[in-house]
């Protein structure tokens, strides 16, 4: 199959995973709502954070490996790739090890992170279940990042969601049941357990030479490539994690834990909506890798461009949507009691908005392997959002902590990001970029507070509103979408790509 078919398969069976995934997320929260209390969705937050920082140990060297696997991949080179999984699976296991022990000795010092500490026995327990979650996910997991890269994601897609869902309807019945949090845990452990045992013996299956006993040690060139990939990842790796993972953990300290029990409504619906964008650039990211590697600079920017502008698409018909639907959302899902107010949504929607633009980057940058030349940016880049946003959380309270997260973006990495891949990568001038996205942001703000205004003045019955809204959101904006761009060379491609798969599929039915 073509390069653009292997794409179009994993990002179709993405979005078919994430769809299902999404829906047992939102039906696995209403039951936990009405089940447990909102200190247990407070401390459902703040663990999940502090898990995601213990993954730091992590460092890139995931990346830094799959990237390693693209060539060998391309070039069917079993020596190599026989060498370069058994590294692969001698890290993860030591990362495992290490997330277990750093861990469980955080145990004693849970006080440190919670400003109001709940009156929930057990809550040690709780935290050790997440850790062990956290650590077990390693062991295996190592080979899912070979199928990943030999652009066989729907295969990962369909194991991923298939234990996902069946975990939630375990844990919906045993809510039910029981009312218990701490079975509702050790399903999810025994789960991701479950789950990774089923992918590798898959890879095994796909990939008989993982069973071989002789392999060869990588070469010193190898490994010195990977070190050095591992090295700037390593950076990023940590400012990345302190941009996007602290903010449950400020909150929960200079705040209240119940404030990111509020959060966490919030941020498992713009959670959902990224990791569906995720979804599409991780599918893509191989192929990206491909190409990369036979194809000149023009072709290289042509490709950045398309993907760069389906991107916008994907963040400006989202982020108006949030904008207009999010608090009427949350009322019907969770109740009034769980709202934020309008200016803390807002700030929320703004920093989705940002994050979902740099997927594009993120993934040329990784396909291409230009980990080294920004290493020092996230860096910077953490240490202002740490400090911004505990200054202003003191200072304003909640909407502190995500007006710390936007100007730590907007501060610097914005800027550099994408210089990088445009320099050394694209070799092309950003002046266009930067002119581009300001002129697509601003659409997107006044589109987006426009349809906000007007829609807040209906009244009359929530529910009926909500559809009323939902039908609006799905119209007019992508009406205004395709009046200013249905004459762009960008807009076209997709339409003719769109139209292409339609006809495809319509063959295939007659056949």
């Amino acid at each position: 199959m073509s390069r653009t078919n292997n794409m179009i398969r994993s990002v179709s069976w993405s979005f078919i995973g994430q769809g299902l995934g999404i829906l047992a997320s939102f039906v696995v929260r209403i039951v936990f709502i009405r089940m447990l209390s909102s200190t247990y969705l407070g401390l459902d937050g703040l663990f999940s954070n502090i898990l995601t920082i213990l993954s730091l140990s992590e460092l890139g060297v995931g990346t830094a490996i799959t990237y390693s696997l693209y060539e060998p991949l391309a070039k069917k080179n079993i020596k190599k790739l026989k060498s370069l999984m058994l590294l692969f699976k001698k890290v993860y296991t030591i990362i495992g090890i290490i997330i277990f022990v750093i861990g469980f000795s955080l145990t004693p010092f849970l006080s440190f992170f919670i400003n109001d500490m709940p009156n929930i026995d057990g809550i040690e327990l709780i935290y050790m279940l997440f850790v062990t979650n956290t650590a077990v996910s390693y062991f295996f997991s190592y080979k899912r990042n070979l199928i990943l890269a030999d652009q066989n994601r729907h295969i990962e897609t369909i194991y991923r969601y298939s234990f996902y869902i069946g975990m939630n309807i375990l844990q919906i019945i045993y809510l039910f049941i029981s009312k218990d949090y701490f079975g509702y845990l050790i399903i999810q452990v025994i789960m991701t357990i479950l789950s990774n045992w089923a992918l590798s013996v898959k890879a095994d299956k796909m990939y008989p030479f993982l069973k071989e006993k002789k392999v060869a040690k990588l070469s010193s060139k190898d490994t010195k490539e990977i070190i050095k990939n591992t090295k700037a990842l390593m950076m990023q790796k940590v400012g990345n994690v302190v941009v996007n993972s602290t903010d449950n953990v400020i909150l929960s300290k200079y705040v209240g834990l119940v404030e990111v029990g509020l959060y966490s409504n919030y941020r498992l619906v713009t959670y959902a909506l990224f990791m569906i964008i995720n979804q599409i650039y991780t599918s893509l990211t191989p192929g990206i890798g491909n190409f990369w590697v036979d194809q000149d600079e023009s072709r290289r920017l042509e490709i950045f461009k398309k993907s760069n502008f389906f991107t916008f698409w994907m963040a400006y018909f989202c982020s108006i949507c949030l904008m207009v639907l999010f608090n009427d959302f949350i009322v019907i899902f969770a109740g009034r009691e769980y709202l934020f107010n309008i200016g803390i949504v807002f700030i929320i929607v703004f920093n989705f908005y940002f994050t979902t633009m740099r997927k594009v980057i993120i993934s040329f940058r990784e396909a291409s392997g230009l980990f080294y030349k920004d290493r020092y940016r996230t860096v910077f880049e953490a240490v202002c959002n740490l400090v911004v946003s505990i200054i202003l959380a003191k200072e304003m309270g909640t909407i502190g902590v995500f007006i710390g997260t936007a100007i730590s973006y907007f501060s610097l990495s914005f800027w550099l990001e994408i210089y990088v891949l445009y320099k050394d990568g694209l070799k092309a001038k950003v002046t266009e970029y930067y002119i581009d996205y300001f002129k697509k942001m601003l659409l997107t703000l006044v589109v987006g507070g426009s349809l906000f205004y007007v829609l807040s003045l209906m009244n009359g019955s929530l529910l009926v509103n909500f559809v009323i809204k939902c039908i609006i959101c799905l119209i007019v904006p992508n009406l205004i979408f395709y009046l200013i761009y249905h004459q762009k060379m960008e807009f076209n491609y997709f339409k003719d790509l769109i139209v292409g798969i339609f006809k495809r599929m319509k063959r295939t039915k007659k056949v």
